[in-house]
């Protein structure tokens, strides 16, 4: 099974830049976005249903033009759960889960933390969703939560650590947060087969950063203990630029 999870930064725009032509050629089984930007009925589902993907699901967020989520499947789910049912997460389109053949499979976006409300907000989204996940891994032990979790964890993941050390995305409390979230759990696919640096799957659009890739590493396919043995690669897709974050790729056996 190929498992991909794309921050679109905007589906449509996404489209426009060639994004069903990418989806065609990387041929994943599921793939699972973020940052959609859009709602169901504003998008032409001919697109990715003629791209292979008659299956696809959509939890946008109330505010129109803002976050929200999808999962595109070739093959139909057997269950499809929309939101974690916390009101506030659920009003922002941030969590959708889909299950295939024993494998569960869900399209995170967690907050950034750009001004101080909203580094609270995201610091209680953390708690909240740990507590969430923690549930939900006791009845789906086979849980794989790919997405951007808007977190750097350790230095090798950000191309400037000591000048971001103060930065949202790189604060300490975030960094150990999606280190006990780790501990609790889950594998890092990408940094359990691939331990080099100057790996980001983020740039900002100033300074020609991607050119000069100086990027943050934000997009995680993150994988339950009990599916370690079925890692069989996981990489990042930097090539793709329809966003200002890149795909990655989690392939399972």
């Amino acid at each position: 099974m190929k498992i991909a999870s794309y921050n679109v930064n905007g589906i449509r725009a996404a489209i426009k830049k060639g994004f069903i032509d990418w989806l065609q050629a990387a041929d994943p089984d599921v793939i699972c976005l973020q940052e959609i930007k859009a709602m169901k009925e504003q998008l032409d589902l001919s697109l990715f249903e003629e791209a292979g993907y008659s299956h696809n699901y959509w939890f946008s967020a109330q505010k129109k033009g803002y976050s929200g989520v999808a999962i595109l499947s070739k093959d139909k789910p057997e269950q499809v759960v929309y939101g974690t049912g916390i009101d506030y997460m659920d009003f922002e389109g941030r969590n959708l889960r889909a299950d295939f053949n024993g494998v569960s499979i869900m399209s995170l976006y967690l907050p950034s933390g750009t001004n101080m409300d909203r580094l609270d907000f995201k610091l209680n989204y953390m708690a909240e969703f740990q507590k969430y996940v923690d549930d939900l891994r006791k009845e789906y032990p086979n849980l794989i939560i790919l997405g951007d979790y808007n977190i750097c964890h350790q230095a090798i993941d950000i191309h400037d650590p000591v000048r971001n050390k103060n930065v949202s995305g790189f604060l300490p409390v975030e960094r150990e947060w999606i280190g006990d979230f780790m501990k609790s759990g889950f594998i890092d696919s990408f940094r359990h087969l691939n331990k080099e640096p100057h790996n980001y799957t983020w740039w900002t659009y100033r300074a020609n950063a991607r050119n000069n890739n100086k990027g943050w590493r934000l997009d995680y396919g993150m994988v339950s203990d009990p599916l370690e043995s079925k890692i069989k690669r996981s990489v990042i897709l930097s090539d793709a630029k329809h966003s200002d974050h890149c795909p990655i790729m989690v392939e399972l056996e």
